[in-house]
């Protein structure tokens, strides 16, 4: 129901958008744990779609690295830049190139829509995912899910956030997160704000939720029929509320251990051993104040993701590094890690 409603709203997007200069929109890809299948709590399931945007005809977007950032919080601005488009204008039809055409030329080409959602040069993130909420109520209205659903937009300042109601009271929460594409590879530049930190509207931090989709399906074609791997994640998912950790560390964890045991070790026979192994894993990371980052640097990795070139020959990036700078933080850590273990 969610792909179809989702696939519903991306073809008349593109149908509302045709010969504007608004950003292209691309097919949807599922991310996150409700798609992966470890939700915490059924009440808590959001149904998040990845979105890629393109530029439309006639420019770029570039990504710049914000330098003040450091790893593993890296942003990015993305700066639109017109480009020449001459030895190419008949495959654009009507567009011209806006470099090498006079103003009177370019007087029917309407830019400002796409300026509209920038801020200066670069695009703004809380302007975007205004469009998008505005594009979903202006959808809603002609689809066939809108005669036995109810549509209610939810607040959400860099995402499009939604809820659908059937006549039976169901409700499904589903939420569009959109960015850019690093080259040709599953990582992306997303809209969605790094955790626990502000993120100004120009900002796209790094996401690999699109790499990390991907292994979790690559997995499911390896591991046992009915594996504990997902029941696992779900379990330290629950219990982490309260703690310094976060979900993204977890799975981390259970990600270098599904990349470094036998398929067979995940039956779901084996499912306390399992969580004992991840609690295990995690405490030795922390007395160690280590963790690495399971994509950057990693030469275990399968090769399923398509990563950059840097990402896959730079050193190994420790997620921990902040309780190595911060021995109070780390005791902290220790001690909090006590409890999540007692749970």
């Amino acid at each position: 129901a969610v792909e179809s409603l989702i696939g519903s709203f991306i073809l008349i997007f593109r149908h509302l958008l045709l010969d504007s200069f608004f950003p292209i929109v691309q097919r949807p890809i599922k991310v996150g744990s409700a798609f992966e299948g470890w939700s915490p709590r059924e009440e808590d399931i959001v149904y998040r779609m990845f979105v890629p945007l393109r530029p439309p005809p006639g420019h770029i977007f570039r990504l710049e690295l914000d330098t003040a950032g450091e790893r593993p919080a890296r942003n990015f601005r993305v700066w639109v830049e017109p480009v020449c488009i001459c030895m190419s204008e008949r495959l654009w039809g009507s567009v011209l190139c806006f470099l090498h055409h006079s103003e009177e030329e370019l007087r029917n080409q309407d830019t400002s829509r796409l300026r509209f959602l920038c801020s200066g040069s670069f695009l703004d993130v809380e302007k975007t995912a205004c469009w998008f909420q505005k594009l979903v109520r202006t959808s809603w209205v002609v689809l066939p899910q809108s005669a036995y659903w109810r549509l209610t937009v939810l607040p959400s300042s860099r995402s499009c956030k939604f809820m659908v109601t059937r006549r039976n009271h169901k409700s499904l929460t589903m939420e569009l997160v959109f960015g850019v594409r690093q080259g040709n590879s599953d990582v992306f530049v997303s809209s969605q704000s790094t955790e626990g930190l502000f993120t100004p509207s120009t900002a796209w931090p790094e996401t690999y939720a699109v790499a990390e989709a991907k292994f979790f399906g690559h997995m499911a074609g390896l591991l046992p029929h009915n594996s504990c791997h997902l029941t696992c994640l779900q379990l330290c998912a629950r219990i982490l509320p309260g703690s310094c950790f976060s979900t993204s560390t977890l799975k981390t964890v259970v990600m270098h251990l599904l990349n470094s045991t036998h398929p067979s070790h995940w039956r779901r026979m084996n499912v306390l051993l399992r969580l004992q192994e991840i609690m295990r894993y995690l405490h030795h990371c922390l007395e160690e104040k280590r963790l690495d980052h399971f994509f950057i640097g990693n030469e275990n990795m399968t090769e399923l993701a398509s990563l950059p070139l840097p990402t896959r020959e730079a050193e190994p990036l420790n997620l921990f590094q902040h309780l190595a700078k911060d021995p109070a933080a780390h005791a902290e850590a220790l001690r909090e890690y006590m409890d999540l273990r007692d749970r």
